[in-house]
């Protein structure tokens, strides 16, 4: 339990580094779930020609393909791209939030 103020501030202060991480694997897995998920829906629903416009991914996402191996890849690379990108958010917005004056009102 936390004492008085101080011992608060220290606190916070050691976990903030973490909440950068938190939030780029937060919005990694979020990206690589929902490409796994769109990938083995189409898989599963089958047809002549399965999701073109999704295997249209395969020019970024190098090995991707419209099928449960790939929607495996896409998981990999979108995984990536949401970690770098979540992370490159936060990093923007904390850089942005230190050069407020510190007597100004933030978000209520």
């Amino acid at each position: 339990m936390v004492r008085n103020e101080k011992e608060l501030e220290a606190v916070i202060l050691v976990r903030r580094p973490a909440q950068r991480y938190h939030r780029g694997l937060v919005t990694g897995l979020m990206a690589g779930f929902a490409l796994f998920v769109a990938t083995n829906w189409l898989v599963l629903k089958g047809g002549a020609v399965v999701g073109p416009h999704l295997l249209l991914l395969n020019q970024f996402f190098l090995g991707y393909r419209v099928t449960f191996r790939g929607s495996l890849i896409g998981f990999a690379w979108a995984f990536c791209l949401g970690f770098a990108a979540g992370f490159a958010i936060v990093r923007i917005y904390n850089a942005l939030v230190g050069l407020r004056p510190s007597g100004t009102a933030g978000p209520t």
